[in-house]
C-alpha cells in the first residue's frame, strides 16, 4: 500500500521529474523541479493553491514515482520525452505530432542525388526546409530534375557504370546518364553546385539562363522547346514568390505566437530559413482554466522542440515565458550552437510576432466557427429531432435493417451515433439464425431480441460482479430507436420491447415511392420533417449508413463463399438451372407461385427438376 505522506518524507532535495499515477496506475500528469522535496510536497499541502486543474489532479492521485537527475536540464530533457510517450491527462498537451520534411543532397557521393528525407542526420549530405509542405518539396524536386538533370537511381557510382542500361529519365532528358558515363564527374558536379545555389534561393542566375534559351529556341523557330522553356521559368518564379525575404538575409528563426479562447489555444509558428519565410504551420492545444500564455507557450515549445530534427538560430516569441533560459540552454545542447530565445518589442521582428499572432487568431476563429457549423450538423440536428418527436435528452441512436439475397442467410446491421455523430466501434452485426428464406419483419425480430437480450445479460452480470467497467455497445441501451421502415418495422420493434419489459422510443424513417426519407412515424402517426433541416440531413444520414453496413456485411460473407440463393438447396437445381429459373421469373415470389408445367418449360429444366422446385417450395 502507497502511503503518500510516508513517501513525501523520502523525497530527496535534488533536481528531477516527478510522475503521477492515478488509481488505475496511469500517469497524469509530469513535472520536473530543482528540488523534488519542496516542488511535490507543495501539491499535498492544505495552504495549497494550485488552480482548478492541478487541485482536480491532485484529488485522482493515488501514487506518485520520481526520477533523480544531475541537474535542471537534464530534468527539463526528461520531462519533455515523458510527456511526449505518455501524453498524460493534466499536463498542456501539443495536439499535432508532425514530422517535416527536408530536401536533401547526397554531395558525399561522386555523383550526388536530390531526395525528400524527413530527419537529418549527421551525414555527408546537404539539408534544406524544413519544409511544412510535402507537396511543396515534390514540386521543387521535380523542378530541379528538369533543370539540373540530376540522377535518381540508387546505383553505386562509378563502381556500377555501364552494367545496366540507362533508365526513364536519361529517355525523358531529366538525367545525363552518368550511370553510363555519358557525363563527367566534373561536369555533373558543376550541376550540383549550381543546384546548390539555387536551393539556397539564388534564382536569378538560372531565370537568366532559361530566358536565353527561350529566346534563342524561338528564334530557331523551335516553338516546343521554347514553351518548355517558359513553363521551367514560370515553376522557379512560383517557388520564389513562396520565399518571402525578412530583414535578416541568410539567419534561420521561427517565430511563435498564439491566441487563446476558453480551453482552446492555437500556436502560430513561421519558419525562416536562410533570411526567407518558407512556410507556416498551426499547432492546437487543450488548456485548461489557470494557464496563463506565458505557461502554454513554455509547454508548446518544450514539446515541439523535443520531436522537430531541426532548430534554429533563434526563436521569437511574443512575451516572456518559465523557464526562458533553461529552455534556450536545452536548445543549444540539442543543436549544439547558440540558440536565442527573445521578446522583439519594436520594428520588424515585433511585426513579424504580431503578425504570427493575428494568423493565430484567424485559424482559431475559424476553428470555432467550424466547429459550431458541426454541432449544427450533430448535436442540433439530434435535438431537432427530440423536438420533432417531443422526447427530452437523445444521445445515443441505434438504427438497424436487414439484408439478403433471394432469402437466403439474411444478416442484420446495428449501426449507432451518439450525439449526432456515428460511433462506428459500437457497430454490430448479425448472422440470422433462426429464420429461414426471405422473412425481413422476422428477421428484424431476432436481431432486436438477440441484441437487448444480449445487453439486459450483460447488465445483469455487471451488477452481479459489481464491475465499474465503462457499458460496452450492448450494455448500453439507446435513448432512440430508428427503424428503417414505417409501420411494420416499427411494431415489431415495439412488440420485442414489451416482451423485454423494456421503455425505449422506437420511430420508423418512412419513404416515398421512389424510396426517398419522407418523414418519421411515431406513436401511431406519421411527423412530415423539412427537407431542407439538419434533423432531416441526419436522419437521411443514418438510414444510408445502416443500409450500407448491411449490405456490406452480406457482401462480405458472399464473396467468402457463404451466402447462396435459396434455389442451392435445392436438389438438382444447379448453377445453370438457377440462373435461367431467375431470368425467366425474376424474382423468388414468381418462381414459388409458377405451376410443375411452367417449371418445366424453363430453358435446361425438366419434369423431375420441375417437380422438385415446386415440391420444395409447397411441401408442409
Amino acid at each position: 500500500m502507497f502511503n503518500i505522506e510516508e513517501e513525501l518524507k523520502k523525497l530527496p532535495s535534488l533536481p528531477g521529474v516527478y510522475i503521477m499515477h492515478d488509481k488505475h496506475d496511469t500517469i497524469i500528469y509530469v513535472g520536473k523541479a530543482i528540488s523534488l522535496k519542496n516542488r511535490v510536497r507543495q501539491y499535498f499541502q492544505k495552504s495549497r493553491n494550485l488552480g482548478i486543474k492541478k487541485e482536480q489532479m491532485v484529488e485522482q492521485i493515488e501514487r506518485f514515482e520520481y526520477i533523480v537527475t544531475d541537474s535542471e536540464l537534464e530534468a527539463l530533457v526528461l520531462e519533455s520525452n515523458l510527456i511526449k510517450e505518455h501524453k498524460p491527462k493534466y499536463n498542456t498537451m501539443l495536439k499535432d505530432d508532425k514530422n517535416y520534411p527536408f530536401i536533401k543532397v547526397t554531395v558525399g557521393e561522386a555523383f550526388p542525388r536530390i531526395m525528400t528525407a524527413r530527419t537529418m542526420k549527421k551525414d555527408k549530405s546537404k539539408y534544406f526546409g524544413p519544409y511544412t509542405n510535402a507537396g511543396a518539396v515534390k514540386d521543387v524536386i521535380e523542378l530541379t530534375r528538369k533543370l539540373y538533370h540530376l540522377r535518381t537511381c540508387s546505383r553505386v557510382l562509378p563502381r556500377d557504370t555501364g552494367k545496366e542500361r540507362p533508365c526513364l529519365y536519361y529517355h525523358i532528358k531529366q538525367c545525363d546518364g552518368p550511370c553510363q558515363g555519358y557525363i563527367s564527374q566534373e561536369a555533373y558536379r558543376a550541376q550540383v553546385d549550381s543546384l546548390l545555389d539555387f536551393l539556397s534561393g539564388n534564382h536569378k542566375k538560372i531565370l537568366k539562363e532559361l530566358e536565353e534559351k527561350m529566346y534563342q529556341a524561338s528564334e530557331e523557330m523551335k516553338f516546343e522547346d521554347a514553351a518548355q522553356y517558359r513553363d521551367l521559368m514560370q515553376s522557379v518564379q512560383r517557388i520564389g514568390e513562396k520565399q518571402k525575404i525578412t530583414d535578416h538575409p541568410g539567419e534561420d528563426k521561427d517565430i511563435i505566437a498564439m491566441a487563446e479562447e476558453g480551453q482552446d489555444a492555437v500556436v502560430q509558428v513561421f519558419f525562416v530559413r536562410d533570411g526567407k519565410l518558407i512556410g507556416r504551420d498551426h499547432f492546437y492545444m487543450k488548456t485548461a482554466p489557470g494557464d496563463s500564455r506565458a505557461m502554454i507557450l513554455s509547454s508548446f515549445l518544450k514539446q515541439f522542440y523535443a520531436g522537430t530534427p531541426f532548430i534554429p538560430r533563434e526563436i521569437m516569441i511574443q512575451e516572456e515565458i518559465e523557464e526562458q533560459d533553461l529552455i534556450a540552454q536545452w536548445l543549444e545542447k540539442r543543436k549544439g550552437k547558440k540558440v536565442r530565445i527573445l521578446v522583439p518589442k519594436k520594428g520588424t521582428k515585433e511585426k513579424l510576432v504580431e503578425m504570427a499572432y493575428q494568423n493565430a487568431k484567424l485559424v482559431l476563429r475559424q476553428d470555432k466557427e467550424r466547429i459550431k457549423r458541426e454541432e449544427g450538423r450533430t448535436i442540433g440536428a439530434v435535438k431537432e429531432i427530440a423536438e420533432l418527436l417531443g422526447l427530452q435528452d437523445i444521445q445515443r441512436i441505434e438504427a438497424f435493417d436487414i439484408s439478403n439475397i433471394s432469402g437466403f442467410q439474411s444478416v442484420g446491421s446495428m449501426i449507432v451515433y451518439e450525439k449526432g455523430k456515428p460511433k462506428r466501434s459500437d457497430y454490430r452485426k448479425f448472422k440470422i439464425k433462426w429464420v429461414k428464406g426471405p422473412n425481413d419483419y422476422a428477421s428484424m425480430e431476432e436481431v432486436l431480441t438477440r441484441r437487448f437480450v444480449h445487453g439486459m445479460n450483460e447488465q445483469e452480470e455487471r451488477r452481479n460482479q459489481e464491475l465499474e467497467q465503462e457499458f460496452g455497445s450492448f450494455t448500453r441501451f439507446p435513448d432512440l430507436i430508428m427503424m428503417d421502415g414505417g409501420r411494420g418495422q416499427v411494431n415489431i420493434a415495439l412488440a420485442v420491447l414489451e416482451k423485454l419489459n423494456l421503455q425505449i422510443p422506437v420511430c420508423g424513417m418512412v419513404k416515398d415511392d421512389k424510396h426517398r426519407t419522407r418523414g418519421l412515424y411515431f406513436r401511431n402517426q406519421e411527423i412530415p420533417i423539412k427537407r431542407d433541416s439538419e434533423g432531416f440531413k441526419l436522419i437521411t444520414r443514418i438510414q444510408d449508413e445502416a443500409h450500407r453496413f448491411a449490405i456490406e456485411y452480406h457482401r462480405s460473407l458472399r464473396s467468402k463463399g457463404q451466402v447462396h440463393s435459396v434455389l442451392d438447396d435445392i436438389p438438382g437445381i444447379g448453377p445453370a438451372r438457377r440462373k435461367a429459373l431467375m431470368k425467366q421469373f425474376k424474382g423468388l415470389e414468381a418462381i414459388k407461385e409458377a405451376s410443375i408445367e411452367e417449371l418445366a418449360q424453363v430453358e435446361s429444366m425438366n419434369e423431375k427438376a420441375a417437380a422438385q422446385v415446386f415440391d420444395f417450395f409447397h411441401r408442409c
